[in-house]
């Protein structure tokens, strides 16, 4: 990490346990982010932290350390089986699994078994592992609420409770779940409660209060939404030249991690199929991927065998992706957040990045709401579109063949007749 992006405290200046100050310095931490500089003491003793942070920050490793920090100071609950002495929620499979790769390397001095519980696969797996028994359960709410039910687990051992991104449960529409879940929690003052979100809004803010134990509010450049170290540009093309444009400055930024983001999933598709046609190494991740093909795509750009990720807003929080050099805004989002949300993907970890993006005919009404929220105007980018690239386009999709009926000649449409044939 750069040091320009940190304060002036040093992890080891903390009150920390050995076990926990062991796991910190095998990741190579030594000054702490000005999110974990101010939650960091807070926690440390006792206390409820509400904060306010922008992905990239460090808050995952801000609410970790404090969780183990708790754990060590309390004494463990001997249940009848080892029961979470920590619950961690998180709005994205993603996100969940991000957290807990973290809480593996912070926590491998300190003998607390990790067990993940998220949608879409390795449902047995999961499962079998929660039943030996763990200290610290993160996941999605669906999945967990699942197992619950099941009484695969017990809450009622909980010591520490972390919401992350509470914002986006909000926005994924997750609210009754995380209510549902926290109310089987013990009593907010038995428990250490942390919150983390991109904007403490009033939604987020009532959340906290109803099941925290009055809890200090941080918030981190409020006034200051935007990386300093993300590069920002947009041009203004007309349709037909969006994807021309696109695939021009794909070539023209060479190697780097590129992350182009659209609106809808047919968009995305369509950009995808001109990537592939074009020789661009690119893939598409969008709410409806197969975990195990999601999973697999994320790996590929990390190694950097991917060059291009294209994404609706559904993969624009909760990815853990680092050294991703440019982000495209193909399309200028609706919603002013998700600008911010975007363009964080690049610059993080102290990190500088660029962020271009396309004010088009359909979408530049967008660009006033973003400028305004964001607290300055983008500087302008021009292009010749004399210059821009001749695309091959993109091969049809084969049409499906008709069905067949049994004795092979293509079935027909329904007659009167089948009213008699109602399937059950």
């Amino acid at each position: 990490m750069s040091e320009n992006h940190l304060s002036d405290l040093r992890f080891d200046a903390l009150d920390l346990h050995e076990q926990v100050q062991a796991g910190i310095r095998d990741t190579g931490f030594e000054f702490c982010t000005p999110i974990q500089a101010q939650t960091l003491p807070i926690a440390i003793e006792g206390h409820d932290v509400a904060g306010q942070a922008q992905t990239g920050t460090g808050k995952t490793a801000a609410f970790l350390i404090a969780t183990f920090q708790k754990m060590l100071n309390d004494e463990s609950p001997q249940p009848e089986k080892k029961q979470p002495r920590a619950f961690m929620l998180a709005p994205t499979r993603e996100l969940a699994v991000q957290i807990a790769k973290d809480a593996e390397s912070l926590c491998k001095h300190t003998g607390f078994k990790v067990g993940l519980a998220y949608g879409g696969t390795d449902y047995e797996k999961q499962r079998r592992t929660i039943e030996n028994g763990i200290d610290i359960l993160i996941g999605t709410p669906g999945r967990i609420i699942d197992y619950y039910k099941q009484g695969v687990f017990k809450l009622d051992q909980v010591q520490v409770a972390v919401l992350d991104e509470a914002d986006r449960m909000f926005d994924l529409g997750f609210i009754k779940d995380i209510r549902y879940l926290l109310r089987r929690l013990p009593a907010p003052d038995k428990r250490l409660n942390m919150l983390f979100s991109a904007t403490l809004s009033q939604r987020v803010l009532e959340l906290a209060y109803e099941h925290m134990n009055e809890p200090e509010l941080i918030k981190i450049e409020t006034d200051k939404v935007t990386a300093d170290r993300v590069r920002q540009a947009i041009f203004f093309p007309s349709n037909e030249e969006k994807m021309p444009l696109l695939i021009g400055l794909i070539r023209e930024m060479g190697e780097g991690r590129i992350m182009v983001f659209v609106n809808m999933k047919r968009e995305a598709e369509r950009v995808l199929a001109y990537c592939l046609a074009n020789d661009i190494h690119a893939a598409a991740i969008s709410g409806d991927v197969p975990q195990k093909k999601r999973q697999r795509m994320l790996t590929e750009f990390q190694a950097g065998k991917l060059q291009v990720l294209i994404g609706t807003d559904v993969a624009s929080r909760g990815l853990h992706i680092p050294d991703v050099q440019y982000v495209i805004n193909y399309d200028l989002p609706q919603d002013a957040e998700d600008y911010v949300h975007r363009i964080g993907r690049t610059a993080r970890a102290g990190a500088s990045g660029d962020a271009v993006s396309f004010g088009c005919e359909t979408y530049a009404m967008s660009l006033p709401d973003i400028e305004d929220y964001i607290g300055h105007k983008i500087p302008v980018a021009s292009y010749d579109p004399a210059l821009l690239p001749k695309l091959e386009r993109p091969k049809p999709r084969p049409k499906r063949k008709p069905q067949q009926g049994r004795g092979g000649g293509q079935r027909r449409r329904s007659s009167g007749n089948s009213r008699n044939r109602r399937s059950g």
